[in-house]
């Protein structure tokens, strides 16, 4: 059985290190310099936000970043992606936290297709990333009839 609970400092060397390894198997067009700016900021922004970690009763599966309505992160352990869990993790926080809405990089064709799946729809791109770097942005916003 899937289970969250919200993350807590003790818990972000963890997070980083199942980030790296999410972004090492399915973010192939970031730069390696980028990788290593984006690892270093990401500690700061986990404050700001409602951090969960999703876990059943053996393992970590991955971890979601919650800024209202928005879901600002979804990243899974790569060993646990493609077996059903980030399909209940988006219908959890769809139904459970509210989220409508999500930005996914234009290059993660895999991201692009999972959330399409799990209903949203492509509403506006940006060229950059939030901190201008040359990876545009896909913005989504949940429309129940896509289901």
């Amino acid at each position: 059985m899937v289970q969250n609970r919200i993350a807590t400092v003790n818990d972000y060397e963890m997070i980083i290190n199942l980030w790296e390894r999410s972004v090492m198997a399915t973010h192939h067009f970031l730069s390696f310099m980028d990788k290593e700016e984006i690892k270093k900021e990401l500690p700061m922004y986990f404050p700001h936000l409602d951090v969960r970690l999703w876990y059943t009763e053996d393992s970590i599966i991955g971890f979601t970043a919650i800024n209202e309505s928005h879901l600002e992160a979804l990243f899974l352990d790569p060993d646990k992606i493609g077996k059903g869990y980030g399909k209940y993790i988006m219908q959890t926080c769809i139904n459970g936290f509210g989220i409508t809405s999500v930005d996914v990089n234009k290059q993660n064709e895999n991201a692009i297709r999972f959330y399409l799946k799990c209903g949203f729809v492509i509403t506006s791109e940006d060229l950059t990333d939030g901190a201008g770097r040359p990876y545009p942005i896909l913005h989504l916003t949940y429309n129940e009839q896509q289901r």
